[in-house]
């Protein structure tokens, strides 16, 4: 009997032993997948910036060191990361990554770039790629994604939609983590976010969503959106009926609406646009095609691209479902925490200025602080607008960066004063 109850306590033993390594197992594979999962797919380093040649691409681009100094070298990766559609499954993205050179604890700043249609990497040295060269040259760690559906990443671009611009960047800012590691680098707890155009859009987006869903592990420092169409249920649905520089702004709008809320099944959707351009429109939104060429084919008032009876209803009824989708996706009427700076200019044609105007007056007004707005230029249409906002933005971020401010300055005044200046002789 006593070797019996002996074989049944080794057992026991054994079962214990066995449950003990089964159950830690699950916890660290099922339970906290998370700390084990990974965004990072691989990266590539795609160029790499010594001061000295940072100073030559400024003099050839007519950047002003004295308002835009270069107190590092650059170097720059292309990286492939997962993210999310927005059914929740896991798909590929992509972005570029700004690495300051010979910084420690250097923050991170989410760039957000404009309106892009064409698939595909963007050139190192165009567009608003310079934009972050010039917060990158200064210590600033830059993230650009290009969105879901963009660069070299899976599914369809969904543009100015709240939660697509948002994941990308949050999933971004989760693979930049890893990476960091990987590449020994070391960045510190600021957050900035920023971007121009539809950019100003996917900045405040990524703001808002942080602080509603993910605050528990990111915190924004500050954001500074410039000249985003932030209330496209209101203002900037504005220029549709009128003459207008951007008409592919309203089809791609269109489009991405319908495929992330089904608003007509996908085989009938083009007949929402008048012939010829419900077979024109589809063969321009492939992915192949430059803005330039897709303006070209359309015509200067947007809205007259789209059936009559749907233009009636969308004016007659403010409960139009294209109404309610749109207001789905304004970002100008939150609450947030962390400041923000907006940054515009009055000339702007494509933007409205008042998405500005209008988004700061009902953020004060659901009680936010530290929310400010800033004239970049009076006479600036969208295109010139872009680098006299992002220098006015960097100036606010560094007076976070410098530790001179928890709530936002606009910065440095001598350098503010010298591109006064500096607008003054270069506007005559």
């Amino acid at each position: 009997m006593k070797k019996i109850k002996s074989n049944i306590s080794l057992n026991n033993r054994s079962k214990k032993t066995f449950r003990f390594f089964y159950y830690t197992l699950i916890f660290i594979f099922i339970l906290k997948p998370n700390k084990l999962k990974s965004q990072l797919i691989d990266y590539e380093l795609i160029g790499e910036f010594s001061k000295d040649s940072l100073n030559k691409i400024w003099k050839n681009r007519n950047i002003p060191k004295l308002m835009a100094p270069i107190k590092n070298g650059i170097a720059i990766y292309h990286v492939n990361y997962y993210s999310h559609w927005i059914d929740g499954s896991k798909i590929k993205a992509s972005g570029r990554y700004l690495v300051p050179l010979k910084v420690k604890d250097f923050p991170k700043l989410v760039y957000n770039h404009g309106t892009r249609i064409k698939k595909g990497r963007p050139k190192i040295l165009k567009g608003e790629n310079i934009l972050c060269m010039i917060f990158a040259s200064d210590g600033y760690g830059v993230l650009s994604p290009d969105y879901i559906g963009l660069g070299e990443g899976e599914k369809t671009h969904l543009y100015c939609n709240v939660e697509s611009e948002a994941i990308a960047g949050i999933d971004f800012l989760i693979a930049i983590d890893e990476l960091n590691k990987e590449l020994e680098l070391k960045s510190n707890d600021q957050l900035f976010i920023s971007g121009y155009s539809q950019g100003g859009h996917a900045a405040m987006s990524l703001h808002k969503v942080i602080e509603r869903d993910y605050k528990n592990i990111l915190k924004v420092t500050a954001s500074g959106p410039m000249s985003g169409p932030y209330n496209i249920s209101g203002i900037q649905g504005q220029v549709i009926f009128n003459e207008y520089t951007q008409p592919h702004y309203l089809p791609y709008l269109l489009y991405g609406l319908n495929v992330a809320y089904k608003i007509w099944p996908e085989n009938e959707f083009n007949n929402i646009y008048r012939p010829p351009y419900d077979s024109i429109i589809p063969t321009l939104f492939d992915g192949k095609h430059k803005v330039k060429a897709i303006n070209k084919a359309l015509p200067k008032i947007p809205v007259q691209i789209i059936k009559p009876e749907i233009v009636d209803t969308y004016k007659s009824d403010t409960n139009f479902i294209l109404h309610q989708l749109l207001r789905k996706n304004d970002v100008s009427n939150w609450k947030p925490t962390a400041p923000i700076q907006m940054c515009y200019c009055e000339a702007d044609e494509e933007v409205l200025f008042e998405n500005a105007i209008l988004t700061k007056k009902n953020m004060v007004s659901l009680g936010a602080e530290n929310i400010t707005s800033v004239s970049a230029g009076k006479k600036y249409g969208h295109g010139k607008c872009a680098g006299f906002s992002a220098l006015y933005t960097k100036y606010y971020f560094d007076t976070f960066k410098k530790g001179k401010s928890t709530t936002g300055r606009k910065g440095a005044f001598v350098k503010r004063a010298l591109l006064s200046i500096y607008k003054i002789f270069e506007n005559n």
